[in-house]
């Protein structure tokens, strides 16, 4: 006779879990990794799609913004493509994203100092069958894996024929031990009891024997568990008290009197500590005094009338971080800060350019913009985050309403801390701040005191 082997439907139940959560993992590593590519291969097409268009865009030539954003919409990743003016007006919307989701980059054209419009391309979302379509291998070699561990442990745990006489023998003294002889004097028609009877008293018994067990069981496993629950208790109590402790460091309405400019380069290849001294240090010093430069030409606008620079900034390998400190309430602390972060982008953006075109060095910069506290954690974020001209903020909500009439900002996507999901990302200024800028930025060029 053959025997299965013991709970084979319960190893069953765990083998199809099992392939459920590897195949599961799988979606979701797979869908990541789609996503994050495409989203790179997005980046870089709107980036193109800007160069290419960009004479269009600024003379609004709706024929030729179609003829060229139908190339990019003909690509399978890309659901939607919308072209519009510097008054957002649309120019040219293509493909059908109504009727698909996806991820949305979205980046402004400019041609000089001028906004001439904004490109918003829409990815197609990576759905689960397309992940299935690709990874079908995998996931019919992980079926047939799993179907042969389940028949591997049928086979193998099947009982012997010496364990199934073991359980013979184990079941006959059982039998013997719980079925005691009855009185001596009982008739010999009741001493012959058939077997049913003998069978259901071993049930009766087995099952009150069963039932004291569980009982005890489960007595056992309440102390136990009241033990548990005051241990956690405690723990809860011995945590509670440090944790209520901690300063609000994020605290909205954090109180702040002065900001930190950091700037970074953007070195992605570490060009700057490979670079002979001779060449590095005079390249410091420029960036040095033009950052200084910089700060006396903007803190001299009316606008910023009672903020004061702490201590003169100067650049190292690491970059540099100006202090700005407002000497009322009513300085403008913030938005001075902000503004010198978006002067040194611009100026060093020149600088950067016309070194480039002259075969020099020079790397591009990245900016953090942060009340004190917050100084090291943006550093941080800057140098894991920050993308080069590019400017991150993060500021209090009293700071944030300060610059908040004068520039725009977007928050990062899909945050993973929390200093990520507060901090916001520089992402334009009106009209009247950046002409402000550029009036600094030229009077700073033409102070005849930078070497270009």
């Amino acid at each position: 006779m053959m025997y299965f082997a013991p709970r084979q439907g319960l190893f069953a139940i765990i083998i199809l879990v099992s392939f459920c959560l590897q195949t599961l993992l799988l979606i979701i590593s797979t869908d990541q990794q789609l996503t994050k590519s495409r989203e790179q291969k997005g980046e870089q097409m709107v980036a193109q799609l800007i160069d290419e268009a960009s004479l269009a865009m600024q003379n609004k030539d709706r024929v030729s913004l179609s003829v060229i954003a139908n190339r990019y919409t003909s690509e399978q990743d890309v659901a939607r493509l919308v072209i519009t003016d510097s008054k957002n007006d649309v120019l040219v919307p293509v493909g059908n994203a109504p009727m698909q989701k996806g991820d949305t980059i979205r980046q402004i054209a400019t041609q000089g100092e001028s906004v001439i419009g904004t490109v918003e391309l829409t990815l197609k979302d990576v759905s689960t069958g397309e992940i299935i379509a690709m990874q079908w291998p995998f996931v019919v070699g992980s079926l047939i894996l799993h179907l042969f561990l389940w028949l591997l442990y049928g086979y193998i745990a099947r009982p012997t024929k010496e364990q199934l006489n073991a359980l013979s023998r184990d079941m006959h003294s059982y039998k013997t031990t719980m079925l005691p002889l009855e009185n001596s004097d009982i008739d010999a028609d009741n001493e012959e009891v058939d077997a049913d009877g003998q069978q259901h008293t071993i049930v009766k018994r087995a099952a009150l024997k069963s039932k004291n067990i569980h009982r005890e069981l489960n007595a056992y496993l309440k102390s136990h568990q009241r033990t548990d629950k005051d241990a956690e208790a405690e723990a809860d109590s011995e945590v509670a008290a440090p944790v209520s402790n901690l300063p609000t460091k994020l605290s909205a309405t954090r109180e702040f009197d002065s900001v930190s400019v950091n700037i970074m380069f953007h070195d992605e290849y570490n060009m700057l500590e490979r670079l002979a001294p001779e060449l590095r240090m005079p390249y410091l010093a420029l960036c040095t005094q033009l950052l200084n430069q910089a700060i006396d030409e903007l803190l001299a606008q009316p606008i910023l009338s009672g903020v004061h620079l702490q201590s003169r900034p100067s650049f190292d390998d690491a970059g540099a971080c100006a202090i700005l400190k407002a000497d009322n309430q009513h300085a403008k602390v913030a938005l001075a800060g902000v503004m010198l972060g978006k002067l040194y982008l611009m100026l060093n953006k020149i600088i950067h350019d016309k070194h480039i075109e002259l075969s020099r060095f020079a790397l591009p910069a990245k900016v953090g913009v942060s009340d004190e506290a917050q100084s090291d954690a943006l550093e941080r974020l800057l140098d894991s985050k920050g993308k080069k001209e590019q400017m991150l903020i993060l500021l209090p909500t009293a700071g944030l309403k300060q610059i908040g009439h004068h520039v725009q900002v977007y928050s990062f996507k899909r945050p993973t801390t929390v200093y990520e999901r507060e901090c916001a990302v520089f992402d334009g200024a009106n009209e009247a701040l950046m002409q402000r800028l550029a009036d600094v930025r030229n009077a700073v060029l033409m102070s005849g005191n930078n070497e270009k």
